[in-house]
């Protein structure tokens, strides 16, 4: 641990003209006096660690110094090449391995850019997760990444309904969308299995998708697997996506729509659905109003879809669903009568 410390503070110092004491107490997450003793240690080690004293004193290296130890391990390139995504090193349990890699980067780079991991945060951050709720991260998250990370097949129990199911899986890949993480999965066993995010059934051996959170148990095998090098994870995702999206649309409203409400409507169920509808729409009446048929999840949803758009749509069919929003404008008319 404390050795760990000790070639991290050299490469802070390597990559910056000097650090106060205060600062790499920061860094390093100990007290400043930890950072006197650790500055006195490596100096007797033979590591020109000279301390200025004074208001503006702090420590420095002597002499141009310069540590070899700059070179990446192989978890901490792969990490670095997610440091644009902190949350998400943070959750997997990364955030150490793409510190140190980025520490060893800055160090072998000329003085003068050394500032550009500074630089480029202050003018670039992702925040994955959408607004009004805050992200969970997983409990399992980490050994599952870790899995990933190393190709090894793991067994899991996962919740599907109210029963739970166990399975023998090739993690190939994480994808984190909307602050939900889902692991994209081989299953090499020939049992079959409904899929759970697509309630479908699919070929033994294919490839699906679980939401993190669903997992109750994971356990690492010494066994690790072969990858399929054709698979990409970005267009599978991409393609199954689109799928589940296209396939929890079960059912159809016919509407009528104003030229706002057809201008708002992409907000309420979203630009591909409404490009469809729109493709296949007749031509608008003399007041400019269209008659559109929408794929909708149910009529719950769709209820509470189109309560959106106000008095810009009409639902004309099925029945039931229009009585429900004639129900609710005559509880708006009492409420705002005068």
């Amino acid at each position: 641990m404390r050795a760990a410390r000790l070639i991290k503070m050299v490469l802070l110092l390597q990559s910056r003209p000097s650090m106060t004491a205060a600062e790499l107490a920061r860094e390093l997450e100990v007290s400043e006096r930890t950072v006197t003793r650790d500055a006195q240690a490596l100096s007797e080690a033979g590591v020109p660690v000279y301390a200025d004293r004074g208001r503006a004193g702090g420590y420095r290296l002597v002499g141009g110094y310069r540590t070899r130890l700059t070179g990446l391990a192989r978890g901490e390139a792969e990490a670095l090449f997610l440091s644009g995504v902190p949350g998400a090193l943070r959750e997997m349990g990364l955030e150490d391995a793409a510190s140190a890699a980025r520490l060893k980067v800055s160090a072998a780079l000329l003085p003068s850019l050394r500032d550009a991991s500074r630089t480029a945060a202050q003018r670039f951050h992702l925040d994955a997760p959408g607004w009004f709720k805050e992200p969970e991260t997983p409990a399992l998250l980490p050994a599952i990444a870790d899995a990933v990370w190393d190709d090894r097949v793991v067994t899991a129990r996962y919740r599907r309904g109210e029963a739970e199911v166990e399975r023998s899986l090739e993690p190939y890949g994480l994808v984190l969308k909307a602050g939900v993480w889902y692991l994209c999965a081989r299953v090499p066993d020939q049992r079959s299995e409904q899929e759970p995010e697509q309630g479908r059934e699919r070929a033994p051996g294919s490839f699906r998708v679980y939401r993190i959170d669903r997992f109750t148990a994971v356990a690492a095998l010494e066994s690790r697997f072969t990858r399929d090098e054709e698979f990409g994870l970005p267009g599978f995702w991409e393609e199954r996506a689109r799928q589940f999206a296209r396939s929890i649309l079960r059912a159809e409203v016919v509407a009528r729509l104003s030229p706002e409400g057809v201008r708002t409507l992409q907000y309420a169920l979203g630009p591909a659905v409404t490009d469809e509808a729109l493709a296949s729409a007749g031509p608008a009446d003399d007041r400019g109003w269209v008659t559109l048929t929408l794929p909708v999840e149910s009529e719950e949803v769709a209820h509470t879809q189109l309560t959106a758009l106000g008095p810009e749509v009409e639902v004309l069919s099925p029945q039931s669903l229009r009585e429900r929003f004639a129900a609710d404008a005559a509880r708006l008319a009492r409420l705002y009568r005068p």
